[in-house]
């Protein structure tokens, strides 16, 4: 896994819709400061869809690698409009990534 790798992944397939600092702004989707160890759907002052804010996941490293390869079919009724990263290792990278810059 490469924190690297893992900031330019972000940076092409996600920063368009999230940040990922202490306090940052939520954009078409949430800021994702402190997600790992958090359940899915309690960011404060973001709007989720009902089916996020009830699916119970506390997300881990294996919780997002499994929901970032298909958002949709992870989290059915979810708002995110991402398809996912079909890549294990891009995924890994992103997660690598996440861990180092959201904790």
């Amino acid at each position: 896994m490469s924190a690297e790798k893992g900031a330019k992944v972000f940076k092409t397939k996600c920063s368009q819709c999230h940040t990922v600092e202490a306090g940052g702004p939520h954009k078409q989707g949430p800021n994702l400061h402190g997600l790992l160890g958090r359940q899915s759907g309690q960011a404060e002052g973001y709007s989720y869809s009902t089916a996020n804010k009830e699916s119970g996941i506390t997300w881990t490293e294996e919780t997002l690698f499994d929901y970032l390869e298909a958002p949709k079919k992870y989290i059915k009724g979810t708002k995110m409009v991402f398809a996912g990263l079909k890549k294990p290792a891009e995924r890994k990278d992103l997660i690598a990534y996440l861990a180092a810059s959201t904790a």
